[in-house]
């Protein structure tokens, strides 16, 4: 039926579907169907259904459509782990501002929506993600694995942490999975043939032997009239604008500058007291376990029924039964039962669910447990080894102490007396000067610069960017703090600013002159160019025409296009040139971007002997091969995928 379908869609079957839609639309209204979620959308996303690809668009065929939303909380998610992530990679050179652009923006919600789009063709196309599949990738994650193994107590403390229930973070591998299995099924399906595979290896491996004229520009004997600087003044106005310049007050809060606190012995030995743990190892306790679980919002019964298997197996255990092999002949936490239900040695740091590790740090050495209530459910515990805690002695550590102390009272002051000074200017904006003298500061002046010679605090990126924006030119206020490092701040405001302006002719002239002379020894050397490039074809050699133009021929034989010295610009024209005939060089020139020009001729071009390529050299090469070819289908098929999907954005909330 849906094989008929597809076939005649835009014949009468398309027409009787129509019809029958109208039905229910007379029944019970349009605005009932045509009703839509609130307005809190960022992207609205529409797909034809799987059976019938050319469905209109429009209503009433429209209700077959597939519509999902991306709701402005999800797109805020993605788009701060974007900018997180952004941040991390950029260290302090980032700009927070120019991220929140919208082309930032809109590039982040495209990749959402093409996860989107392939997770809608996964559902349509039937692809499922069993909850073994999805459990075995998750057991995989190595944050969640102790020794290598997957350990449930971290798992569910590492979620917890994060604000996820386990059944979120499952949806989320689980989508993960069927976006992965779409896309991977078409990229693994490419393939490369034997022969293209050597086709494309014997191109790859191809030497030519190449014959190079660097013509380079002598613009300063070019003669430039009062007309041509004139009319070049005009048409190239806007390159010779005169730039904004600032003129700054502003006082730094400098944390190495500040009179180091004074550290008493009391205080270095609350702090000995308060921290003892870190001085030392904690104690760590040897621990095996054997888990019946049972979920969490079990029936009572079932609950019984796990509590008492669980007592039992610890009667058994404390009757004389081994222990491993109880955990396993009862494999409820697959990572720790094939161990004998061993856990290694475990610390009191959280790593453990609460109760879990309450029941392991109350038992003695050598003693099985009660059993024990989690999420997961009941466990048998035995705590096989106890071992101590070893803690340096104060005077051991007293150095370090007395340095950490030192350290964090010079921060706390640093800190209390930024705010201080930031209380103070919000409380008398216009008194700068008399603020920075009530907490001895310098206010420093520096000015009129431009941001093209940056100077002084300028040269930091932060806080040239807040001494040009809009905000402090406009009202002249004091800035907010801008942080240099860590311990050094700076607070400015601008008290004069001069906008850009056209330089006048006067002032440019010898700019313009030197701009005219460069153009013409660029067109001169490119008619240089192509008249080499022209005289070669007709018959004349490169060398001869490289004596008359005061140069001389670079010679590069047998030149490989992964060792070529002649970067990749040079290397892609070089061997986009066709194949020479005997006697008839293949040439061509193009300009470089310091001015000059290059002549470039292949003489004769070497084919590879792939004989000499190992076998299983050339299957790897044919691998990477398909796998590039693989990775251009599946972004073909996502492109393809929004050719035939509505895709609406809501401006309003992007």
């Amino acid at each position: 039926m849906l094989q008929a379908l597809r076939e005649k869609s835009s014949g009468w079957v398309a027409t009787v579907i129509l019809g029958l839609l109208i039905i229910p639309f007379a029944l019970f209204g349009v605005n009932d169907y045509l009703s839509q979620s609130g307005g809190n959308h960022v992207v609205r996303i529409q797909t034809p259904p799987s059976w019938w690809r050319s469905a209109p668009a429009w209503w009433p065929a429209s209700m077959l459509w597939t519509k999902v939303e991306i709701d402005a909380n999800e797109f805020r998610q993605r788009f701060d782990m974007a900018r997180n992530q952004a941040r991390l990679e950029a260290g302090e050179s980032f700009d927070s501002r120019a991220f929140e652009s919208i082309e930032n923006r809109r590039r982040v919600l495209e990749q959402m929506v093409d996860e989107r789009l392939a997770l809608m063709a996964a559902d349509q196309a039937g692809l499922k993600v069993s909850d073994a599949q999805v459990r075995k990738a998750i057991e995989q994650v190595p944050a969640f694995q102790v020794d290598g193994v997957f350990n449930a107590q971290r798992y569910q403390g590492m979620l917890s942490g994060q604000g996820l229930s386990p059944q979120q973070f499952q949806e989320q591998v689980r989508e993960d999975l069927l976006r992965q299995g779409l896309l991977s099924s078409i990229a693994g399906s490419a393939f490369v043939t034997p022969q293209s595979r050597n086709q494309t290896l014997a191109l790859m491996m191809q030497t030519r032997d190449v014959s190079a004229v660097l013509l380079s520009p002598k613009a300063d004997a070019l003669p430039v009239s009062e007309d041509e600087i004139k009319a070049w003044y005009q048409k190239h106005a806007a390159n010779y604008q005169a730039p904004q310049t600032v003129t700054l007050e502003y006082v730094e809060v400098e944390g190495s500058k500040l009179t180091p606190a004074a550290i008493d012995e009391a205080q270095l030995r609350a702090r000995y007291d308060s921290e003892r743990s870190k001085f030392g190892s904690a104690e760590q306790r040897l621990v095996s376990h054997i888990l019946i679980p049972v979920p969490a919002d079990a029936d009572a019964a079932a609950q019984k029924a796990a509590q008492d298997k669980a007592a039992e197996i610890a009667r058994q255990a404390r009757a004389g039964a081994d222990f491993a092999a109880l955990a396993k002949a009862n494999p409820g936490d697959p990572g720790s039962s094939e161990k004998g239900g061993d856990l290694g040695w475990i610390e009191r740091d959280g790593g453990m669910v609460k109760p879990f590790e309450d029941a392991v740090f109350g038992l003695q050495a050598n003693t099985i447990s009660e059993p024990v209530r989690t999420d997961f459910g009941w466990h048998v515990i035995k705590l096989r080894e106890v071992r101590a805690s070893t803690i340096k002695p104060f005077e051991e550590v007293r150095a370090q102490l007395e340095k950490e102390l030192q350290e964090t009272a010079n921060e706390r002051a640093y800190n209390e007396q930024l705010s201080a000074l930031i209380d103070d200017v919000m409380r008398n904006p216009s008194g700068f000067a008399d603020v920075a003298a009530k907490h001895k500061l310098e206010v420093k002046r520096l000015g009129p610069v431009s941001e093209d010679n940056a100077e002084g605090i300028l040269a930091s990126p932060q806080v040239a960017r807040e001494a040009f924006s809009e905000t402090r030119i406009q009202n002249g206020q004091v800035s907010d703090p801008i942080n240099i490092s860590n311990d050094h701040s700076v607070l400015l405001r601008v008290v004069a600013h001069t906008p850009s302006r056209a330089q006048p002719l006067e002032e440019v002239k010898d700019r313009v002159i030197a701009d005219i002379r460069a153009d013409k020894a660029r067109q001169a050397l490119a008619s240089t160019a192509q008249a080499m490039v022209a005289d070669v074809r007709a018959g004349k050699s490169l060398e001869s025409l490289a004596v008359a133009n005061g140069t001389k021929v670079d010679v590069l034989p047998r030149l490989a296009r992964a060792t070529s010295p002649l970067g990749p610009d040079i290397t892609r024209a070089v061997f986009a040139l066709p194949v020479p005939e005997p006697g008839k060089p293949a040439i061509g020139e193009m300009a470089l971007p310091n001015g000059a020009h290059l002549v470039y001729q292949v003489t004769a071009a070497h084919q590879a002997d792939l004989d000499q390529l190992p076998e299983e050299a050339q299957r790897q090469e044919g691998t990477l091969m398909a796998l590039g070819a693989g990775s251009a289908d599946a972004e073909a098929y996502l492109q393809s995928l929004r050719k035939r999907a509505r895709v609406d954005i809501n401006e309003s909330q992007l």
